[in-house]
């Protein structure tokens, strides 16, 4: 998804849906596929993202002597901050071309959103040429990066990108030299390009992105969205529990009874420590399994038999010792 045909491809296909009442059931390959792909699961970290570079946008079109507000992405691994920031661009992106279609003929279609890893060790010269891959701007070996920030500016003012998204932004580090022309690029950028930026990466705010003059400017102009683990309770709300709610009414088991999955999310939560990448991992994993055995339902015995992450299986096991003493 780092070019614009694979982004235009993500965007444009039909995400994966649950069986609809009335169907013919699907083949076991069907549902093979479709648990490996699975839904995308509508958090409280979607819905105020969302929100969020929604109004944003709308904030900064019309401004133009400053950088517009951008937003930052931050939280723990396995949080879900890649699926929200693919999820809301994708709704950028379709609300953008169902408003703005093509001209009749025309073999260009609107590039509303631009998507970008930050690579490892990224340079400015690095990063800005992942900026003109993903259009597929032309870049010889003997191009300064002024030269190269020059085209992308150009084209991606000319074709139009609203919304630039930039994962992985954790890997830059402003206290080197490196690090700093990286970041005082992305300055560059967002105040040259009239388009809204959201940065995601790992514990953000843990990192030096955030101290020092170049970090004081970032934080300064953007507003932080926290994709940390979902709480077992919350007030009166409990919505971990509500996420596994919804993920068990979209799976697609012959004998699998519902309601038994919520009652499990004690034990759930404790699992995952409340990380919503751990959690439907494991659920889906359940769930191909208990298709590949032919039980057709997810028991406590069958999610006690699913490996996970080595990052949930870090948290989970001092828990599991001290019960057991």
């Amino acid at each position: 998804m780092t070019t614009w045909q694979g982004w235009n491809r993500f965007a444009t296909t039909d995400p994966p849906a649950p069986p609809r009442p009335g169907e013919p059931p699907r083949s076991t390959e069907e549902r093979l596929a479709y648990h490996s792909a699975f839904v995308t699961i509508r958090t409280p970290a979607i819905h105020t993202l969302a929100t969020q570079v929604r109004t944003l946008m709308i904030l900064g079109r019309h401004q133009q002597t400053t950088a517009r507000p951008s937003l930052i992405v931050t939280g723990p691994a396995a949080a879900g901050k890649t699926t929200a920031l693919l999820n809301v661009g994708r709704t950028c992106h379709l609300a953008h071309t169902l408003k703005n279609p093509p001209p009749p003929r025309s073999a260009h279609a609107a590039v509303p959103v631009a998507y970008v890893l930050v690579p490892p060790g990224a340079t400015a010269k690095t990063l800005i040429t992942e900026f003109a891959r993903y259009l597929g701007i032309p870049v010889a070996a003997r191009m300064t990066q002024t030269q190269i920030t020059e085209a992308v500016c150009h084209t991606y003012t000319q074709a139009g990108v609203q919304l630039v998204m930039i994962d992985e932004i954790h890997r830059l580090n402003p206290r080197t030299t490196t690090g700093a022309q990286t970041a005082d690029l992305l300055k560059d950028l967002s105040e040259r390009l009239p388009a809204t930026f959201v940065y995601a990466g790992i514990n953000v705010t843990d990192t030096p992105l955030f101290t020092g003059v170049r970090g004081a400017q970032l934080a300064g102009r953007a507003t932080l969205v926290d994709c940390g683990p979902l709480p077992a309770r919350h007030g009166t709300r409990h919505p971990f529990r509500d996420v596994i709610t919804d993920i068990e009414n979209h799976l697609d088991l012959q004998q699998h009874k519902p309601g038994t999955l919520p009652r499990h999310a004690p034990y759930l939560h404790q699992r995952t420590a409340g990380r919503i990448g751990s959690l439907t991992r494991l659920i889906r994993q359940a769930a191909i399994t208990a298709i590949s055995d032919g039980t057709e339902r997810i028991t406590k015995t069958t999610l006690d038999t699913i490996r996970l992450d080595h990052l949930a299986e870090t948290h989970h096991r001092p828990h599991t010792r001290a019960r057991s003493r």
